[in-house]
């Protein structure tokens, strides 16, 4: 394989696509909706830290017994949320739009033979045909990460280095999210002889594994964890009945709380507390191992884990226990490596499967 005809295989694939015609209105209505979303998100960015700054003004000015807990600042980071769920739809079909015919088109017409004529090895080709898609999805994607970037500079929203390299961090996990999808439709594009039937194929495929497979996971989770066990019936005495935390003091937790009397916790409700742990943690696991299958819970919780790092580290506490102090964006990426992995080797195997195919491919 020689790397001056693969680049040339893929420089033609990329001026192709970013040239027609449904892969500019495809993009166009992504950007459009991405630039409303940005805008709803700016907003409520911008309300948000007007809130922060009244709670700021008022635990300095007022000494009361909470004056030591502090508000935390509200993160640009929020308004790429609202991005996410436009790029699972529209940046889905972007990906399929352009990988289900770049195989099954050249045999509807023809062209293929004709183009192994050419001093060109099957390996070039295919493999340029991968390169131009993911140099034209790439394409895409820094221009919708420019047009956010612009958008909050316009509304006078500067980017720390930190929220900077979130923000690049964002479009490389919201590009594999789309190379997986693009993996799919290539495969499906070499395996079929018609592109109609390649393009169905591949939304099969897309609604499997981004609905069907999630709603399967929750029930695989219900079936095998069983009912969560019952909480015990205990007659509490009048005036004595307090909340204990894990760690000895005495409040009220959102998480967890148990029955204790004259200081001594209730030994029903610390087993019950244990049941509801193990089984909690049963159904995440299954929950969580189908999930892996499935590019967009993937890249929901890679999304979640760079935008929202608070809500990764509430929704990983484990249960009867406090939630831990935010992590920074190292110790966010490191609690879902596993899906970060899984967004890799998904379209690696397709990839995989598209060179094979293709290689052994009869052509006549």
């Amino acid at each position: 394989m020689a790397l001056d005809r693969l680049l040339n295989v893929a420089r033609k694939e990329f001026s192709d696509h970013i040239t027609s015609r449904r892969f500019i209105i495809i993009l166009g209505l992504l950007l459009v909706i991405s630039t409303i979303s940005i805008y709803e998100g700016i907003e409520q960015y911008n309300d948000s830290l007007e809130a922060y700054t009244e709670q700021l003004q008022h635990v300095q000015e007022f000494e009361d017994p909470y004056s030591s807990w502090m508000p935390s600042k509200p993160s640009i980071m929020y308004v790429f949320m609202s991005m996410m769920s436009y790029m699972t739809m529209l940046g889905g079909i972007l990906a399929i739009a352009i990988g289900f015919d770049l195989v099954s088109k050249e045999k509807e017409t023809r062209s293929l033979k004709t183009l192994l004529s050419h001093p060109l090895y099957r390996d070039e080709i295919i493999n340029g045909k991968a390169l131009g898609g993911i140099g034209a999805l790439g394409f895409a994607m820094v221009l919708a990460l420019a047009l956010a970037i612009a958008m909050l500079l316009v509304f006078s929203v500067v980017p720390t280095l930190d929220e900077f390299a979130a923000i690049l961090i964002f479009g490389a996990v919201s590009l594999g999210f789309l190379l997986a999808y693009f993996a799919v439709a290539l495969t499906m594009s070499t395996i079929s002889k018609e592109s109609g039937n390649a393009l169905i194929y591949t939304l099969v495929i897309f609604f499997t594994v981004s609905s069907l497979l999630p709603m399967f996971g929750m029930m695989a989770a219900d079936a095998f964890a069983g009912d969560p066990p019952e909480p015990p019936e205990v007659s509490m005495p009048q005036g004595v009945v307090r909340t204990v935390s894990s760690s000895g003091g005495f409040y009220t937790s959102s998480v967890s709380q148990s029955v204790a009397y004259d200081g001594t916790q209730d030994p029903e409700w610390t087993a019950y507390e244990e049941e509801m742990k193990t089984y909690i943690e049963k159904r995440r696991f299954i929950s969580d191992v189908s999930n892996l299958l499935s590019p967009q819970m993937n890249y929901y919780t890679v999304a979640i884990a760079v935008t929202n790092p608070q809500i990764m580290a509430m929704m990983d506490a484990p249960y009867g226990t406090a939630q831990e102090e935010t992590p920074g964006l190292a110790g966010a990426l490191g609690r879902v490596w596993m899906n970060i992995a899984a967004l890799i080797v998904f379209p690696s195997v397709f990839f995989a499967a598209t060179y094979v195919k293709f290689m052994r491919m009869d052509i006549r």
